[in-house]
């Protein structure tokens, strides 16, 4: 050493020393890339095993359309023990398990279902996504040494899932197409895919005789057998050994689609080692360039990263009392500071509520709750406020209540401009913005008591029938018609189902496409009635398109009759069609 106590330097003026630390703490400062695939193979039937537990004690199948016909889609560990499988048609899984029980599947729910796994998977690393149908990636990179390590790690997750009530596999290593891999076939070897004897193989005369072969004899993919020793070290690739641990497993752990399986595995290549020892090109020239790709993703070559789903906004406020409340006022004023806090985050956000839910917290551990809707979606606490109190009372203080929570679940956009291109659809959207609110308070109050879809409103429909022109909308969840379309003819005020008229003393047949006329006496609802004036007619066809049983009688000739007694009646002729023709009653004038 140089005087000093300083390392000498070498011919570059750097100390070969202090370039070895910096590479150290490189190597600190970026840790290798861990990467855990959680896989759930019986998400679809442990939903089910955890609503239903009648049946616990039974195989249970979950059943999917797939191409014309039902197959299984997820089984329980008592079905499998019977010997089904998944892709297994209904039919073939009956005969083998007569007591079999089956359920439909419900794709939304269990994909609700792994969204809410995805929600508690976050106590393990921020970085969580989904990979449907039953699949969770974790980027676990710097998170592991929080819960012990990456054993202690995978045993709590495990542990977690069967206190859960689902079944679970893990895989951990340096690349998402490796952990996915490790997730589903570690521990698992393929058989040989030809038996020697393949159907295609024998002369056409002999195939009627031949005794059916399984699938994977006939050129398809060979099934996978697990190994006795799966263990969780096997699901657990250590930093940097990723193309070691992958080598033996099959090829389709590469994430490649059936077809490519089945023509790799005709070729022999039955190993990711195997595949990995052919040459690039023909791979790509020969399967294309989505086998070259999942392999060198699974290796590390080509970069697959993480990315979570984004986590939903929630508008929803809490706060802790010091001391139980049990007083109505002392309610409000909790409200009142709630809903301050409320319209600020709503307006940073750009929404507005349409539904707001308040919660109070009891302190025998007990809940009360309220909700109500908003006829147009608003921030301000002035229009959410009387709503909540109207319904105030319905809330059960109990012993005390000692939390309050605000939220409001359902929200639209709201802003204060809206630029548009168009000069008067800005004007538009100034006016909306300054309409008088008053009607829409009032159809938030009448929906408090009665329920939002007990207040309606009438818009107006594109139709020539008379019964069709007005359709009932929700009042809540509308915008009042701006202006009703005028009709030909004056519509009568009051309708109803059309009723038989017998004419008294009815002329001559008119000519070919003439209307046809009234005669000056007629019978209805075993009345004689005298006709003095008559305006018409209104000639209207039935719509073509749809089978509206109550105009099957064909084309109808529309009159405004007013009779000596001074009633306004509307009668019409139908010409006939599915229906025999004559005359009706459908309605009355004012």
């Amino acid at each position: 050493m140089a005087a000093g106590g300083k390392t000498p330097l070498d011919t570059r003026g750097e100390s070969p020393v202090s370039e070895h630390n910096e590479n150290i703490i490189a190597a600190t400062i970026m840790p290798a890339r861990r990467i855990l695939s959680l896989w759930f193979p019986r998400l679809g039937a442990e939903r089910l095993l955890r609503l239903e537990q009648s049946a616990l004690e039974a195989p249970l199948a979950v059943i999917g359309d797939h191409a014309n016909g039902q197959v299984i889609t997820s089984l329980s560990v008592l079905a499998e023990a019977e010997g089904l499988r998944l892709g297994q048609p209904l039919s073939d899984a009956r005969a083998l398990c007569p007591g079999l029980l089956t359920r439909p599947r419900i794709l939304r729910a269990e994909l609700a279902l792994l969204s809410a796994l995805r929600r508690w998977a976050g106590k393990f690393s921020p970085w969580v996504a989904e990979d449907p149908p039953g699949t969770l990636m974790l980027d676990l990179t710097g998170c592991a040494h929080l819960f012990g390590g990456e054993a202690a790690l995978a045993t709590q997750i495990e542990a977690d899932c069967t206190d859960l009530g689902l079944t679970v596999r893990l895989g951990l290593a340096d690349t998402v197409g490796a952990a996915w891999a490790l997730a589903r076939f570690a521990g698992v070897t393929a058989d040989s895919v030809r038996s020697g004897d393949a159907i295609d193989q024998e002369a056409r005369a002999t195939r009627s005789r031949a005794v059916k072969r399984r699938h994977w004899e006939r050129g398809g993919a060979s099934p996978a057998t697990a190994v006795a020793q799966g263990t969780q070290t096997l699901r657990i690739a250590p930093p940097g050994l990723t193309r070691q641990v992958l080598n033996p497993l099959p090829i389709a752990a590469l994430r490649l689609e059936p077809g490519d399986v089945a023509a790799l595995a005709r070729l022999g290549l039955r190993r990711i080692e195997d595949l990995a020892a052919q040459p690039r090109a023909g791979l790509a020239r020969r399967f294309g360039q989505g086998v070259v790709m999942r392999m060198d993703q699974a290796f590390g070559a080509v970069p697959e990263p993480v990315s979570p789903a984004a986590a939903p906004p929630r508008f929803a406020l809490r706060m802790t009392l010091p001391e139980p409340i049990g007083l109505e006022s002392d309610l409000i004023a909790g409200i009142d500071r709630l809903l301050a806090r409320l319209e600020t985050k709503l307006r940073a956000a750009g929404q507005g509520a349409r539904t707001v839910r308040f919660q109070a917290f009891r302190c025998d551990r007990r809940m009360e709750e309220i909700e109500i809707g908003l006829a147009r979606p608003s921030a301000d606490p002035d229009r959410i406020r009387p709503l909540l109190i109207l319904k105030l009372g319905q809330i059960d203080a109990g012993p005390g209540i000692d939390c309050l929570r605000l939220e409001a679940p359902v929200t639209e956009p709201v802003h204060a401009t809206q630029h548009k291109g168009h000069l008067d659809a800005a004007r538009d959207a100034v006016a909306r913005q300054t309409d008088d609110t008053r009607l829409d308070d009032l159809i938030g109050r009448l929906g408090a008591r009665l329920s939002p879809e007990a207040v309606t409103r009438k818009h107006p429909v594109d139709t020539h029938i008379p019964e069709k022109t007005a359709q009932v909308l929700a009042a809540a969840w509308s915008a009042p018609a701006a202006h009703w379309p005028p009709t030909p003819t004056p519509r009568p005020l009051l309708c109803w189902r059309p009723e038989p008229v017998t004419p008294i003393e009815e002329g001559p047949p008119p000519a070919k496409n003439a209307p046809r006329r009234l005669s000056k006496r007629f019978v209805w609802r075993r009345r004689e009635y005298c006709c003095v004036a008559t305006r018409g007619p209104e000639r209207i066809c039935p719509e073509w398109w749809l089978d509206d049983p109550n105009w099957r009688s064909g084309v109808r000739d529309y009159w405004q009759v007013t009779t000596a007694d001074g009633a306004s009646l509307w009668l019409y002729y139908a010409h006939g069609g599915t229906l025999s023709a004559g005359w009706f009653c459908q309605g009355a004038f004012a």
